[in-house]
């Protein structure tokens, strides 16, 4: 359906989740939180069996099922992790009851279950003697955790009670424990966590306070598991991700860089003394980026992304990474973007591009291959091509798809920025029923630039915005746009622009800068970075950019907010917003929704309720789909 352009002028709506229209989409078979036994023979995942997922075993060999656990059928899994003698360990969700269940299932596939959580759980570990489980845990939980997720409603005394995510640990051996107290201290939010090798205690990413805001001032500390007794082991520069504790149990690994986001992991790999000391950056000038860090047996494991590619690798402290397995796609699993064998010999992901749907990829670091077989069936509906180009002394990469037959004549083209800024645009397999699949239906070209501020070329790439947002980084994107334009048929007189949290600043930053575009959607975007620092829940992640607080440097937000610029915004946009988004309030979309009405540009804000960032519930994303293409089909294919 194609709206009228008279519809979506000064339209501020707060939507009741409508579905809208969707195609079919094939059936794609999920491999969900995979998680590999210590002797590298087996993995476990989450996978649709029927109209749910259940906990699936198979062999690394040849990627056959050898069983499947599915101990409570109204729940969801999560948290697959296995023991030292390979038994399995996973969180059983009960949505309605408000529980999580933590199992274990032995070798002959026997589940009992060792606690029971009233709140959220998740990260569940086992000791390195295979006699306990920890787990962080939530107990009575007002939110899921994460800044991403839908907030609490603002009432009430504000900032002074937050939900505490804190350690517990439970024996294999026990009876179902109901009543659960958390060994580390209230007042600590945990974020990530290992074992000590000896078992008496863990490293693990804390902070005091706030948990949404806090991680980004998070200190890597030691707990003592019988007493919760914190000790302060660093307190990094950077900031950090994915402690891990050496074998020997003198040094603890971690990724550090200028993280903007939790969940978008990467950076370079620091090692400090598990006693205490400075952090020593042992990737200092890698032209990639870290992104998961395993140490094993055998050593430290990475897996990083170098350029358009993921690679996996062997990491000894002084030298290069030497690399592994690599390929033009991306690879997730369940406790980073892939797992390894306790001797560090086996690896496994599951790895989908553009053009191929996802599959269990298993085996030595150097050599992984597909296991499985479930999507080869399924066909593509995009052609990419990577694309590189040179832009103010930067190597820069992007990814071009389009439709598998090339139009005889100039198409149009959506540019779509990612978020972070610290993230980078990797390949993705996507259905019918995506914004993009349903954009090259409709056949536009669509670009997915990773400027500078993105992951894939060291870390001095990805600080290269550092006090420069929406600068150097949109010319690089306007640079792109002029390359891809020699390799494929793109209209330049019909481009359009889209993206959501930093992508949505960057839409509406850029409609003060340049007209090349004819038409904007903005997701969840900053429109003014002084009221944002003011009002948003996660204001810690900007000092790193910024370098000083808006309050002590006003004029530096100033500079890069849309809003002192709105005089000079002239393309019509399309604005989306969840309720409860506390990563980026709704009200940076009403300030820019209110500025684009008061000067005439043709504006649509939709606000979505109780949801949280970029809108994620299916139902409603489907309507923003359906909205965006319509805007884009009026302002973009239909331009002159």
């Amino acid at each position: 359906m194609r709206l009228k352009s008279a519809a979506f002028a000064s339209a501020a709506i707060l939507l009741a989740a409508a579905p809208g229209a969707t195609q079919t989409a094939p059936a794609i078979h999920g491999y969900g939180g995979l998680a590999l036994s210590p002797a590298g023979d087996r993995t476990a995942t989450i996978e649709a069996q029927g109209n749910r997922g259940v906990v699936t075993l198979r062999s690394v060999a040849d990627g056959r099922i050898l069983g499947t656990l599915d101990p409570c059928p109204s729940c969801g899994y999560a948290g697959l992790t296995f023991a030292p003698d390979g038994g399995l360990v996973f969180l059983a969700r009960d949505y309605k009851a408000g529980t999580v269940a933590l199992d274990h299932a032995d070798a002959r596939g026997a589940v009992r279950t060792l606690a029971t959580i009233r709140g959220i759980a998740q990260t569940p570990r086992v000791s390195p003697d295979g006699k306990r489980v920890a787990l962080l845990v939530t107990l009575g939980a007002n939110k899921e955790s994460g800044a991403t997720q839908a907030g609490v409603r603002m009432i009430g005394e504000i900032g002074e009670q937050n939900d505490e995510q804190r350690l517990a640990v439970f024996d294999i051996a026990g009876s179902n424990v109901t009543a659960v107290t958390p060994v580390s201290p209230q007042g600590r939010y945990i974020y990530e966590y290992d074992w000590t090798p000896d078992g008496r205690g863990f490293v693990a990413t804390t902070a005091l306070g706030n948990g949404d805001n806090n991680w980004w001032v998070a200190t890597l500390d030691a707990i003592d598991a019988q007493s919760g007794a914190v000790r302060q082991i660093a307190k990094p520069a950077t900031q950090l991700n994915q402690p891990r504790v050496s074998p020997d149990g003198k040094t603890v690994a971690y990724i550090g860089g200028l993280m903007s986001d939790f969940g978008s992991i990467g950076g370079d790999v620091f090692t400090v003394p598990l006693a205490g000391g400075t952090p020593r950056n042992i990737t200092q000038s890698a032209r990639e980026t870290v992104t998961t860090i395993d140490w094993t047996r055998g050593g430290l494991r990475t897996v990083s992304l170098a350029g358009d590619q993921v690679r996996l690798g062997t990491l000894v402290p002084g030298r290069p990474v030497a690399p592994g397995f690599a390929k033009a796609a991306s690879a997730t699993a369940g406790d980073g973007r892939a797992v390894f064998s306790a001797d560090g010999r086996i690896a496994a992901a599951v790895v989908q591009d553009y053009e191929h749907a996802p599959a269990i990829y298993a085996g030595p670091v150097a050599a992984l291959r597909q296991v499985t077989h479930d999507n080869d069936a399924i066909q593509p509906i995009a052609s990419a091509r990577s694309v590189t180009w040179k832009n103010e002394g930067f190597d820069v990469q992007g990814w071009l798809l389009g439709p598998r037959t090339a139009p005889t004549a100039k198409a149009p083209m959506i540019t779509m920025v990612h978020g972070g800024p610290s993230a980078a645009s990797t390949p993705n397999f996507y259905t019918p029923a995506s914004m993009v699949a349903q954009l090259i239906g409709a056949g536009y070209y669509v670009f997915y630039p990773n400027p500078r501020g993105s992951y894939g070329q060291g870390e001095a790439f990805t600080a290269a915005n550092r006090r420069d947002f929406g600068g150097g980084d949109l010319r690089d994107i306007l640079a792109g746009i002029d390359a891809v334009e020699k390799v494929a048929p793109i209209d330049d007189n019909r481009l359009g622009l889209g993206g959501c949290s930093y992508g949505g600043f960057m839409a509406m930053w850029a409609n003060t800068q340049t007209n090349r575009f004819k038409a904007i959607v903005a997701g969840a975007g900053l429109s003014n970075w002084v009221s944002y620092y003011g009002t948003n829940g996660i204001d810690q992640w900007m000092l790193p950019f910024f370098g000083k607080s808006m309050y002590d440097d006003m004029k530096a937000y100033e500079d890069v907010s849309a809003i002192y610029q709105a005089k000079k915004a002239k393309t019509p946009t399309f604005i989306y917003v969840g309720e409860r988004d506390i990563e980026v309030p709704p009200t940076q979309s009403i300030e820019w929704w209110h500025a684009l009405k008061d000067n005439n540009v043709p504006v649509s804000l939709v606000i979505y309720p109780d949801a949280g960032h970029c809108v994620p519930a299916p139902e409603q994303s489907r309507d923003v789909t359906k909205r965006a293409i319509a805007w884009y089909d009026t302002y973009v294919k239909a331009a002159k």
